[in-house]
């Protein structure tokens, strides 16, 4: 079983490593932007750099075309995300493609849904928040508590 961990750098990328130690025993990968902190959390990992879209449509859609060559060529049963930015495209290509998604939404997002989950909600297999009070706004989450 391969799994893909798409996330953006920063924050999400530390979240997303409080699981590492749960999946680091099956073939995995990352997909996030370059940056000199995720070079240095993922070295000595196997992890795809893709542009950092920062809402901008047409950075969006070479994200987009980025993540659908990663994907096809790797082929993850799960793709997990903390969020945001890539995170969105490799969820939606992977749900595509037969992937299950997981989605962990951000630790950020507090008092309301973030932009990004309130789009993987709509196909996500397994959504965690880490804030009680944001099972409100998405009925059939789960609550996991906060990974940080």
């Amino acid at each position: 079983m391969k799994i893909c961990i798409a996330c953006s750098a920063g924050g999400h990328l530390i979240e997303a490593l409080q699981i590492y130690p749960l999946i680091k025993n099956y073939p995995h990968f990352f997909i996030t932007f370059k940056r000199e902190q995720s070079k240095e959390l993922l070295k000595n990992k196997k992890i795809y750099f893709v542009i950092d879209p920062k809402r901008n449509l047409f950075k969006l859609l070479l994200n987009f075309f980025q993540v659908f060559r990663i994907l096809i060529k790797e082929k993850p049963k799960v793709i997990i995300s903390t969020g945001a930015a890539s995170a969105i495209p490799a969820c939606f290509i992977g749900k595509l493609s037969g992937s299950k998604i997981i989605f962990i939404e951000s630790l950020a997002a507090v008092d309301r849904p973030s932009l990004s989950g309130r789009f993987a909600y709509l196909i996500a297999d397994l959504f965690i928040v880490q804030w009680e009070n944001l099972l409100k706004f998405y009925k059939k989450a789960i609550y996991g508590g906060q990974l940080i």
